[in-house]
């Protein structure tokens, strides 16, 4: 079945075909039946099957189909998840696909000053895009009014129970009105999951699109095993052979994020690092150079693993292995996006082997090996720039006199 043949208002079919979506995911095609006959939804996906579509453009319609030329006070949709950049992504997704009908959307988050945002829920809007947070405050302060709304969606629910939300979702239900449409989109299932979902949702109707291996089919994922010390050298070999390609590389903490991205400065490899100790401003700048395809490397922490989506990444580069598996599923998830075929490489220091098991027995299967011969390991490095450096270092510090060598200054006399 094509969208052309949904029975969707002429304004989204056009955005639609615009945007280039012909067909629906496995996703999609289970979903928008269901939500256009006003039923509660539980659905179980993986990242990267295009779920967000999967309710946005059904709500459109609903919202469109019920919206006047005057449109009514108060808001109708409300869509939480569990970072500032997903309800960005996913306010941008609104925006193309609600162009030219009677629909509004806007995003609210932390970590940004909210007087601009009050100001334009002021002005009214149909749609809200949230963090928790920030809505419970906004909630709390009475600048957000939820008696009349229609929908609430959770999306990526068990990242929001990762980052201890629960409280404030249950908080807020309290606010919304008992006769409501409620979606709930999930990557995993488990007990945690359940009582959330059943505490939300009225007979739902559950969908569960799981393929037996997590990681997409159209992503080549392979493992390499490379000293952590060799790893820059690596990484950097990768992106001169690539130069025209979209690299994100997954480390583990925001100081190793900083490290990688100083040894690529040094290699004169141009790169930009993201993480969650960097502002907002400065986190939405980094991302939309990335997306833009202005820097080609983007050097990130789990910050990015999860619902975010940047267009044409061509490799990913697990730099450090996660130490919960699953992000694993959600780093790789990143590219190999739609229909596009994608590459993901994992840098694996014996000392993180036990990841790479607990990877393995969390996909259900073993992580394709490349095998580098000794000689091939020994180029990589040793003609890597940062090498060089390092070798014409230490042969300077030992020209050097021994005092200044070590950093030693010789006392005074007095």
């Amino acid at each position: 079945m094509r969208f052309s043949q949904y029975h969707f208002v002429d304004e989204i079919k056009n955005n639609l075909d615009k945007l280039g979506y012909k067909k629906p995911t496995d996703i999609q095609y289970k979903s928008i039946p269901n939500i256009l006959r006003g039923e509660d939804l539980l659905a179980i996906a993986q990242t990267g099957t295009g779920k967000t579509a999967a309710f946005v453009i059904p709500m459109i319609h609903i919202l469109h189909s019920k919206t006047n030329t005057k449109r009514d006070d108060g808001i109708k949709c409300i869509i939480m998840v569990p970072t500032r950049e997903l309800a960005i992504q996913i306010n941008e997704v609104v925006e193309k696909l609600a162009k030219n009908t009677r629909v509004t959307s806007f995003a609210v988050f932390g970590g940004v000053e909210q007087n601009h945002q009050i100001s334009k829920l002021e002005k009214g809007i149909d749609i809200l895009i949230t963090t928790p947070g920030r809505m419970f405050d906004l909630v709390s302060q009475g600048f957000i009014r939820l008696n009349r709304v229609e929908i609430l969606i959770l999306d990526e629910a068990d990242h929001m129970l990762d980052l201890g939300f629960i409280k404030d979702i249950r908080d807020l239900i309290r606010f919304l009105p008992k006769k409501r449409q409620t979606l709930f989109f999930s990557a995993t299932i488990d007990d945690e999951i359940k009582d959330l979902a059943y505490s939300l949702v009225k007979n739902p109707i559950r969908i569960q699109v799981s393929p037996k291996d997590p990681v997409s089919k159209n992503v080549d994922h392979s493992v390499i095993y490379v000293a952590m010390d060799d790893k820059r050298f690596f990484l950097e070999r990768l992106v001169q052979e690539n130069p025209d390609s979209k690299i994100l590389a997954f480390v583990r903490t925001k100081v190793r994020c900083e490290r990688v991205q100083a040894a690529m400065a040094r290699v004169g490899v141009d790169s930009l690092a993201m993480h969650g100790g960097k502002e907002q401003s400065d986190r939405l700048d980094v991302l939309n150079k990335f997306r833009h395809g202005q820097v080609k490397l983007l050097i990130a922490t789990d910050v990015s693993a999860r619902g975010i989506d940047i267009a044409d990444v061509d490799f990913v580069v697990n730099y450090d292995l996660p130490e919960h598996p699953e992000n694993y599923v959600h780093r790789v998830g990143r590219t190999g996006r739609g229909r596009k075929k994608g590459l993901a490489y994992s840098f694996c220091d014996i000392e993180e082997k036990p990841m790479l098991v607990a990877i393995e027995a969390y996909i259900g299967k073993p992580v394709k090996e490349l095998i580098l011969a000794e000689e091939g390991y020994r180029e990589i490095r040793d003609l890597s720039l940062d090498a060089k450096m390092d070798i014409n270092n230490i042969i300077a510090l030992l020209e050097l006199p021994a005092n200044k060598r070590y950093g030693v200054k010789k006392a005074k006399r007095k």
